[in-house]
């Protein structure tokens, strides 16, 4: 199993980065280490003083395919769930400023908790799904999937192009505006159309 993620996939979150609209998809992968299984803690890990959150819908892919056409892309996967994308900011800025990868600060353990995952059938439009993460009750990031660069079907076939992929992969498909640091003592809490589907504290 792999963890496929889409960075730069919102406007008003590259905005508030000051980074630079791309022109394709920005991919990157996690280990299956970084993969938090719902109801685990996060643990703030000890390299960093600068850990954000950021929430973002995620697909499962239900069987193997390589060099999907984007017509296409709807037969591999059926299920969406809810995921974090922990980003170690002060380390990625480090790393960004020498022109080097970016994984240590976002492949790390435990850097992408996951939902349990619901049916693609419970929603009209997989492309109007709203979405948002909540710190301690106050909610910290709302999007819909209407306002993505590059539609799920479209970063299928794009990432398939790349990688194959297998049952049980995950895309995670990039996060809204909002993104900001978390703490030791807090709760998280991310909800796909108001229904509570992540819950997790920061230890």
């Amino acid at each position: 199993m792999k963890i496929i993620c889409v960075g730069r996939n919102y406007t008003e979150h590259i905005e508030e980065l000051k980074n630079e609209r791309p022109d394709s998809p920005v991919i990157f992968l996690k280990p299956e280490t970084a993969q938090i299984r719902p109801g685990e803690p996060f643990f703030y890990p000890d390299f960093s003083k600068d850990i954000h959150h950021e929430v973002e819908l995620v697909i499962k892919i239900n069987r193997v395919g390589k060099n999907i056409e984007e017509r296409f892309a709807h037969k591999y996967y059926d299920e969406i769930g809810i995921g974090i994308d922990f980003t170690a900011r002060d380390l990625q800025s480090e790393l960004k400023s020498k022109g080097l990868p970016w994984e240590l600060a976002k492949a790390f353990n435990g850097s992408a908790p996951v939902s349990e995952f619901l049916p693609i059938s419970d929603f009209e439009d997989i492309q109007n799904i709203n979405f948002s993460l909540d710190v301690n009750g106050e909610t910290r990031q709302s999007g819909n999937s209407s306002m993505m660069l590059f539609r799920i079907n479209y970063l299928i076939s794009f990432v398939s192009k790349y990688f194959m992929l297998k049952k049980g992969d995950l895309i995670f498909t990039g996060t809204p505006k909002g993104v900001s640091s978390v703490k030791i003592g807090d709760r998280l809490t991310c909800s796909i159309e108001g229904k509570k589907l992540l819950e997790l504290s920061v230890k």
